[in-house]
């Protein structure tokens, strides 16, 4: 039975927190800026220098996304104190149930906005480029694979991030031997970035007729997307540009002409490939994106000065450092390795159920338990 005194005990213990969210958000500089941008952008010679008029529009809307979500928590809050002095005046117990609701509702939306203030890298608030590779295992490892795919495209459409596939290389017999996704939102890639390392299944084969349990490997490497307002120079002869006919996933809508665009840079010996869009340069345009993300993700990790200081490529994922297991057997449970964070319904986390491990990534980064 829910009591009236138990929930006006949390609504006032949520008001407190809206305040410091307030505060810590810096709202009233938010909207002051905002002004400012606006009219910037409402000058007559605004869209003379269209590079900087993207830049601006950009920080607009990164505004607006801030100040808005924070008045919706806001107005939830209202609403919910509305709510609950009704109930009272018409001593209508019914309507503690929704008011229970409500609150656990806000609760959950007030801890994603307070991780956000988390994000504080330089790239956080960026779009992310996610990469699968296969480790040892041949189709096992190839099937999950396709499953990491699956799990981490689920996520990004129930947070409303887009999903562009930029490479997919099909397994021998079933799976995937390697891809690469776009996932496009604001701060994408502050959240996903907690996901980058080894991720190892535990499972009856569905490949096995013996029925045994195997133990597979998959590698997540995550990228922020690097804007076009970021200098790197990439010179010419530094590049080896290779092009191929389009494989992999798609069937029919595949161009079956050779558009598909593998990039080698060639002091890193870094290797990127794009395949799935129409045509020879938009492939070539999105592979350089993706050497240019990895290239500063690689400076930013070994706290070089410049992408010229890069000697090669490091080996930063060994097989044997997994960042989280999922086991299907002999019981359910999906745990991360870093943070202690469990989840026993490891079906809920392979339909993109992973913001419990995510948060708990960006909180124990904060406090310096990492």
């Amino acid at each position: 039975m829910i009591l009236s005194d138990d929930l006006k005990m949390q609504i006032d213990a949520l008001k407190p927190q809206i305040v410091e969210l307030h505060k810590v958000l810096n709202i009233e500089n938010a909207e002051i800026k905002l002004n400012e941008l606006q009219e910037t952008s409402a000058q007559p010679e605004f869209w003379n220098d269209i590079e900087n008029s993207h830049k601006v529009l950009q920080n607009i809307r990164a505004f607006e996304n801030k100040i808005n979500s924070f008045n919706q928590l806001k107005s939830k809050l209202d609403d919910i104190v509305t709510l609950f002095e009704l109930s009272q005046e018409e001593d209508d117990n019914q309507l503690l149930t929704e008011i229970q609701d409500e609150i656990n509702d806000l609760n959950s939306q007030l801890e994603i906005q307070t991780l956000q203030t988390l994000l504080t890298g330089e790239y956080d608030s960026n779009s992310a480029i996610l990469t699968f590779h296969s480790g040892a295992g041949g189709t096992e490892a190839q099937d999950w694979v396709e499953m990491l795919f699956r799990m981490y495209s689920r996520w990004a459409e129930s947070h409303r991030f887009k999903v562009t596939t930029l490479d997919y290389l099909d397994g021998d017999e079933a799976g995937i031997k390697s891809a690469s996704i776009l996932i496009e939102g604001l701060n994408a890639y502050g959240f996903l970035k907690s996901e980058a390392g080894v991720h190892r299944l535990v499972r009856i084969s569905p490949f096995d007729s013996s029925g045994r349990r195997h133990t597979s490997f998959a590698s997540v490497e995550v990228l922020p997307e690097i804007n076009d307002d970021v200098q790197i120079e990439i010179r010419t002869e530094d590049i080896k540009v290779d092009t191929y006919r389009a494989s992999g996933a798609g069937g029919q809508h595949i161009n079956k002409t050779d558009s598909a665009v593998r990039i080698t840079h060639i002091p890193t010996g870094i290797i990127v490939a794009c395949q799935t869009q129409r045509s020879q340069f938009q492939n070539k345009d999105y592979a350089l994106k993706m050497l240019k993300s990895k290239l500063v993700e690689i400076k930013e990790r070994e706290h070089l000065d410049k992408i010229e200081d890069i000697k090669g490529v490091q080996k930063e994922i060994g097989w044997g450092a997994q960042i989280r297991s999922y086991v299907f057997m002999p019981y359910t449970l999906v745990k991360d390795h870093r943070t202690g964070f469990e989840a026993g319904n490891v079906n809920a986390v392979m339909d993109g159920e992973l913001d419990g491990f995510i948060n708990a990534y960006l909180k124990a980064l904060s406090t310096g338990n990492l």
